[in-house]
């Protein structure tokens, strides 16, 4: 009978994987087709410019003509989207088997070759749904890491050509919470926000980044008859180590950091393992004072505060939000 369910689970296993595969076959197959469609449109725009009957009217005349017999796949839109899917992606190639045409799609309108590149490495290493790639795009992920790090370096860690090495690399400032679905005009009790990201962690480890798995909430440790709870701890399989995030509902103090340190330290004493890297804590907080936050760490610590918000930002948002982390770093560095 055990023997029985083996090969059951084996022939399932099996069956499962087969039409996994059959699937992103397919998948893969129609993205092919809409770049050969793409360069074929480009090429006859290219040789025809001189002819009346093409010109702007080239890509209604197809629909037109394609529609009747393949259906609105092929409306003007479309063929418009591979068009400019051959331009963004001119070697056939190069196109990434793990992504589907929903992707593909999605990066049209990345403005940089680098920005596609960098979702391009994310999505793949990580597996992104095409809505989760969306949703990483919405939230600005390449623009809000590269408040917190170089380019070269965020791009290079999505290409997989290094992992990430330092806490600075993998900690987004703001992390952005929408997916709580909690307003961002009312007043919330840290303990409310805590159990909104248990509700949906899954997402939070997503906006957290790569690596995380999570370990425990409200974590108890003792320390000669007091008890202390510790918001959330996660680990990083990519930098061996634990993090510790705290919530705070107001602009953080000087006692907020001297809080989590005593955390970090109590890890990094007591739970750490000798070939683990040292603990890092995360503060996440509605407002902060880059200049607290300064004077009340010590240099090169791994204890970071970053700020969260409720909303997706806007292209405009995130701009002045690099002007002010600009301006902050130049005061910083000038004190």
């Amino acid at each position: 009978m055990e023997a029985s369910k083996s090969i059951i689970g084996d022939i399932q296993s099996i069956i499962s994987t087969a039409r996994e595969s059959a699937v992103r076959s397919v998948d893969f197959e129609r993205v092919r087709m809409y770049w050969y469609i793409g360069r074929r449109i480009f090429e006859e725009e290219q040789d025809g410019q001189e002819r009346a009957i093409y010109g702007e009217r080239l890509i209604p005349y197809l629909s037109e003509k394609l529609m009747p017999q393949f259906g609105t796949a092929f409306s003007a839109r479309n063929l418009n989207h591979f068009r400019q899917f051959y331009r963004s992606f001119p070697i056939v190639n190069a196109l990434r088997t793990q992504l589907t045409w929903t992707h593909y799609r999605s990066l049209l309108s990345m403005e940089t070759a680098e920005k596609r590149d960098f979702y391009i490495g994310e999505t793949v290493k990580n597996n992104w749904t095409s809505r989760q790639m969306e949703r990483q795009i919405n939230s600005q992920l390449y623009e809000r890491l590269l408040l917190s790090t170089d380019q070269e370096r965020v791009l290079s860690v999505a290409r997989n050509e290094k992992q990430s090495e330092a806490p600075q690399e993998i900690i987004k400032d703001p992390m952005v919470l929408e997916f709580l679905g909690l307003k961002q005009e009312a007043a919330y009790f840290e303990r409310d926000i805590e159990s909104a990201l248990i509700t949906h962690l899954q997402e939070f480890m997503l906006e957290l980044g790569n690596g995380y798995s999570f370990v425990a909430r409200q974590k108890r440790i003792h320390l000669n008859g007091d008890d202390f709870f510790i918001d959330l701890v996660f680990y990083n399989r990519l930098l061996q180590c634990f993090v510790i995030v705290e919530l705070k509902t107001h602009k953080i103090t000087h006692q907020d950091i001297g809080q989590l340190q005593m955390y970090v330290n109590y890890f990094d004493r007591v739970e750490k393992l000798a070939h683990e890297t040292p603990t890092v804590g995360i503060l996440l907080c509605l407002e902060k004072n880059d200049t607290v936050v300064k004077f009340s760490l010590p240099e090169n610590s791994n204890i970071f505060a970053t700020r969260y918000q409720l909303y997706l930002p806007t292209a405009d948002q995130l701009l002045t939000e690099v002007q002010k982390e600009l301006k902050k770093q130049q005061r910083l560095n000038d004190q």
